[in-house]
């Protein structure tokens, strides 16, 4: 693969992360605040859209697994077609409408559109880096610069859409006359007014955020088609049979190697997915820090960017499930912010976490083509599981960091959370700090539990390699 293939791969799937990077610092908080909806619709609307994007992975893959070879490819076609309707429905998906009654509805329905299509494309780009190469080494680089290229895009993402929309979250109210009973919030004055017009300065912030990266996703589309080439399959044979959909998804959850990668790190990215949607909430809320929040998110982000090369190198040198320690190193600096919240130690919680987040979204996607070459290995006259295993991973995780945020939503809503105040009440502050501390860690800690037992190792790696090069 030449280094311009790879880049422009790696181009491809950054839209993706600017949109899901917004999403996941800004949704939030601008359901509460900005279209003031109650933290239980929020929470509906989260956990639904989650889980519609999880129930498309699986359907989308059964389509594109039915796919045939054109010009093009077999997977590109897809990512071709659903771009310009996930621009639409991501732009719907930031619009505040004129009406109140119907507003959960309104969010609901272009959020769950958005999540369903982001997928139809996350698929089988994903499932694309099996059909770029044959041998694993160049399989991983390109992961890496696609692993980079998407931090990098999380990075654009939570940075346009920071500054864009900072000033719709500033209040000077808050600023000059803080109230000094914290533990009672109902007879505080709100700190913004209601934006029920779609034309307030709030509403227009956010639609012009969402006008911009609309463009990003345009732009990264174009790069991918012009600058890479999908390949057929390069170990079937022309005598080979696509494994059915059904069937073959049976045969993914009961490979060992496959259902204890996905355990694992479906429980690491809930916990990420809890750090980044309730973030900026504690900073606003809990922390004191509502003036620092985007400096904070573009702090992590551009951690976990430039590390991306040196926990490449780290799990080249030392191996995958050896790497997987640095995920760990954002549980102390969490726990440190939320009982002592300082703003140098914010700072430093927000570099560690972003170390740790590089790492844990690597990792999965560098051992799950591991995965796939273990189970063809096992089942070396069947072809077209690519995309059964992508999808399900998807499916897995999004169903999980979907259950995740609603219950932290339902979580603020049942402890009194009221959209628009300077200070929540104290029960409000304890379940943010909860969220954004003990429940990531515990998470985390499960999930690397898990991890230990995956039996995919250097050694074994190499010798699956060799196999594979004797079939081919």
């Amino acid at each position: 693969l030449s280094i311009c293939s790879k880049i422009c791969y790696a181009i491809g799937g950054a839209p993706n992360q600017v949109a899901g990077s917004a999403a996941a610092f800004f949704l939030q908080i601008y359901l509460l605040d900005i279209a003031h909806i109650t933290p239980l619709h929020a929470s509906l609307v989260l956990f639904i859209g989650k889980a519609s994007g999880a129930v498309t992975d699986p359907v989308a893959g059964f389509f594109i697994s039915k796919s045939r070879w054109t010009k093009i490819g077999r997977l590109m076609p897809w990512m071709l077609a659903c771009t310009p309707f996930t621009v639409v429905s991501y732009f719907f998906m930031w619009y505040l409408p004129p009406f109140v009654s119907g507003r959960v509805a309104w969010y609901l329905t272009f959020y769950c559109l958005f999540q369903a299509l982001t997928t139809l494309f996350q698929v089988p780009y994903s499932a694309l880096t099996m059909f770029l190469s044959t041998d694993q080494k160049e399989r991983d680089s390109a992961t890496a610069y696609r692993m980079t290229m998407e931090i990098l895009g999380t990075l654009i993402g939570a940075a346009l859409q920071g500054q864009i929309v900072a000033s719709a979250h500033i209040s000077h109210h808050c600023i000059s006359n803080p109230p000094v009973n914290t533990s009672d919030s109902r007879h505080d004055t709100p700190s913004f007014p209601d934006p029920s017009d779609p034309l307030s300065h709030q509403a227009k912030v956010y639609m012009i955020a969402a006008g911009v990266i609309g463009g990003v996703y345009l732009l990264g589309i174009v790069i991918l088609f012009l600058g890479v080439k999908e390949k057929d399959d390069p170990y079937a044979l022309n005598s080979d049979r696509a494994i059915p959909f059904c069937k073959g998804l049976g045969l993914t959850t009961k490979h060992g190697p496959y259902v204890k990668l996905t355990a694992s790190f479906l429980l690491i990215s809930t916990a990420v997915q809890l750090e980044q949607s309730n973030f900026v909430l504690f900073c606003t809320h809990a922390a004191d820090l509502r003036n620092h929040f985007q400096y904070l998110v573009v702090t992590i982000l551009v951690s976990a960017a430039v590390s991306i090369p040196f926990w490449q190198k780290f799990l080249q040198r030392f191996g995958k499930k050896c790497a997987a320690c640095g995920i760990l190193w954002m549980i102390p600096f969490a726990v440190m912010l939320v009982t002592i919240p300082n703003l140098i130690l914010a700072y430093c919680m927000a570099f560690v976490s972003g170390l740790s987040i590089a790492a844990s979204l690597l990792l999965p996607w560098s051992m799950l083509p591991d995965v796939v070459d273990n189970f063809r290995l096992q089942n070396p006259h069947g072809k077209g599981h690519e995309t059964i295993f992508y999808s399900s991973y998807v499916f897995f995780t999004k169903l999980s960091a979907g259950i995740g945020l609603g219950i932290s939503a339902a979580g603020l809503e049942f402890t009194g959370y009221k959209p628009g105040i300077c200070r929540q009440s104290d029960n409000v502050i304890l379940t943010l700090k909860i969220l954004i501390g003990a429940v990531p860690a515990i998470l985390i800690l499960l999930g690397l539990f898990i991890l230990l037992f995956y039996p995919i190792t250097e050694e074994s790696r190499k010798e699956t390699k060799l196999a594979l090069e004797v079939l081919r």
